[in-house]
């Protein structure tokens, strides 16, 4: 598993913790020592991006996740969407296929198969999108 992917899944664990406890995942970041956390900075970056731009990836996740309302779409895939959406959107040295793709294999891992097929399908059309969005 590359460190990348090692990282995605941790900062997954923070969002979805911070879901279900009704914190903040930079907050439950900070009480961890550094080192129980691997590829930490790529963590904190991602949990960053994701706090930071948090308004706009949920909006963009409500309009395009046709059939989901928020609080009826799993955490966990909820905060997939998340973690791809900061990095299709706001990270210029990731190719969006790469963000894509490791987003379905993370839901194909840790969700269901439908799961896998949605992510990939509200991405495919926010990708496609892309160059339409004022960000």
């Amino acid at each position: 598993m590359s460190a990348r992917r090692k990282a995605r899944k941790r900062a997954l664990d923070f969002l979805y913790e911070a879901d279900i406890r009704g914190a903040r995942a930079l907050d439950l970041l900070n009480t961890r020592p550094a080192e129980e956390l691997s590829q930490a900075d790529y963590v904190k970056e991602l949990l960053t991006g994701v706090e930071e731009h948090h308004i706009k990836i949920d909006e963009l996740i409500t309009t395009y996740a046709q059939g989901w309302d928020m609080d009826r779409m799993p955490a966990i895939d909820r905060n997939i969407l998340r973690i791809a959406l900061f990095e299709v959107l706001w990270l210029v040295d990731l190719d969006d296929q790469i963000a894509v793709s490791e987003a379905v294999e993370i839901a194909t891992e840790l969700s269901t198969d439908d799961s896998a097929k949605y992510i990939n399908g509200v991405l495919g059309r926010i990708v496609i999108l892309k160059p339409s969005f004022a960000l």
